[in-house]
């Protein structure tokens, strides 16, 4: 079974896949210092198989959204097409090759983990767990190779032998594959065990197809240290993953720059790319690391929203130019996608009956009014903003909210005043539902 595009893995630095880390902002910020191919983050088959493809236009990006909760499980855009590849956690061939045919457009390959050793791959029989099941593993491979346009890699983790290792890669050549990735520790093994590269060498001896070296990022301090691995380990090519998390402008063939440019330039994408803000946070700390204890850390470290992250990094015109953005188009789309189109025909049509019921009742609607949980620091929250005006208002009674429940969407009504506020977008539970319904009487009341 011959193998597509090989030269698309041949000669290449690479950002391999790395839990909560490969997102799309993330991946972006290694293409535009120098990596030639990006890996997601592992993505599990089921997830993406729930999901439903969204064009956010206004933000130029591809978004697979989570049908059951409306969670973003896969972005992408143009600028990263042709580079960015799939990682995909999957024991089964037919799951993965219907996740194949569902993203092969967006992406420019799909690589199957075959090495994450965390219990939750393992007890799924993914990741690591495929080492000890071959004829699953060629099942899969060769399902993929055979029905998608796409090149199939996967990567793999070095067993107890040279000789194990070498007859596994094999098989996996066999399937057609373009290239494999090999992590030079064993399952069981953690970065501080050393790397063994001369065995990831005897392999790629015996392949014809490209082979990508990693578990190298101890070594790799400076770009040019990454031919230096390449060379021990005698690989078309090599990815990086913690030496790339710590400082991505390691990929820059002019040398590293300062870390706070780094975490700048990330924020931007950041916010440009709609990354959500517990992610942003996660990323940056993983780029401060000792730097954490400093002021600058410790400020860091009591942010509680992306406006608070941008405003130390001196990017809070950005922030506020953008969140205008994506609160009137992304909180709009999405939630009048499920509105519309994952409703029940008949339930459609009485959520429009009790909306009109409701506005001649003397509800204020105010439309798309759509809560961020990641945009309010606790102390300001929607509800909290409220209670804190009707106290200092010496309103008799606080706001008060009733909320409905259809199809397991929410939509509330706070009665402030003698007065009612909704908005017309619903939410996946009662206390983002109650959150959006005080938003929408602060923006109808013009509360600061």
């Amino acid at each position: 079974m011959s193998a597509k595009n090989c030269a698309q893995y041949t000669n290449k630095v690479i950002l391999g896949p790395m839990v909560r880390i490969g997102t799309l902002a993330f991946r972006l910020l290694s293409l535009r210092y120098g990596a030639d191919l990006v890996y997601s983050e592992e993505i599990i088959d089921w997830r993406l198989l729930r999901s439903k493809r969204i064009v956010n236009e206004e933000m130029g990006i591809i978004e697979y959204i989570d049908e059951s909760d409306g969670t973003t499980i896969f972005s992408t855009c143009s600028e990263e097409k042709s580079k960015v590849i799939l990682q995909l956690g999957t024991s089964d061939p037919e799951r993965a090759l219907k996740v194949g045919l569902l993203v092969q457009d967006d992406i420019a390959g799909i690589d199957i983990n075959m090495g994450c050793p965390k219990d939750f791959s393992l007890k799924g029989g993914m990741g690591a767990a495929l080492l000890k099941q071959p004829e699953k593993v060629q099942a899969i491979l060769t399902t993929l190779v055979s029905n998608l346009r796409i090149p199939v890699t996967c990567k793999i983790r070095v067993l107890a032998t040279v000789d194990e290792t070498i007859k596994f890669s094999k098989m996996i050549q066999s399937c057609g594959v373009s290239a494999m990735a090999i992590h030079g520790r064993m399952v069981h093994e953690r970065p501080q065990h050393a790397n063994r590269s001369t065995v990831i060498r005897q392999v790629a001896s015996e392949l014809d197809i490209p082979v990508i070296a990693n578990g190298g990022s101890k070594e790799i301090t400076k770009y040019e240290d990454i031919a230096r691995f390449r060379e021990t380990t005698g690989c078309s090519s090599v990815m990086l993953a913690r030496a790339a998390e710590w400082n991505a402008s390691i990929f820059r063939p002019d040398g590293k720059i300062e870390m706070e440019q780094v975490i700048k330039a990330f924020l931007i994408i950041a916010v440009d790319k709609n990354n959500p803000f517990t992610n942003s946070k996660y990323t940056v700390q993983n780029m401060l690391r000792e730097q954490q204890e400093t002021p600058l850390g410790k400020r860091f470290l009591a942010t509680q929203t992306m406006e608070d992250l941008c405003n130390i990094w001196d990017l809070k015109d950005h922030y506020n130019a953008k969140r205008k953005t994506y609160e009137l188009y992304r909180g709009w789309n999405k939630h009048k996608a499920d509105n519309e189109e994952h409703l029940p025909s008949s339930k459609k049509t009485k959520l429009l009956n009790e909306s009109e019921k409701t506005q001649d009742s003397s509800v204020i609607t105010v439309p798309a009014c759509i809560f961020i949980r990641g945009h309010y620091a606790t102390n300001e929250l929607p509800k909290s903003v409220l209670v804190k005006w009707a106290r200092e208002n010496r309103l008799a009674v606080l706001p008060a909210y009733s909320t409905e429940c259809t199809d397991k969407r929410f939509r509330s009504v706070v009665s402030i005043g003698g007065q009612n506020f909704m908005t017309d977008l619903w939410e996946k539970n009662k206390k983002q539902a109650e959150q959006a319904a005080a938003m929408a009487c602060i923006k109808a009341m013009k509360i600061s």
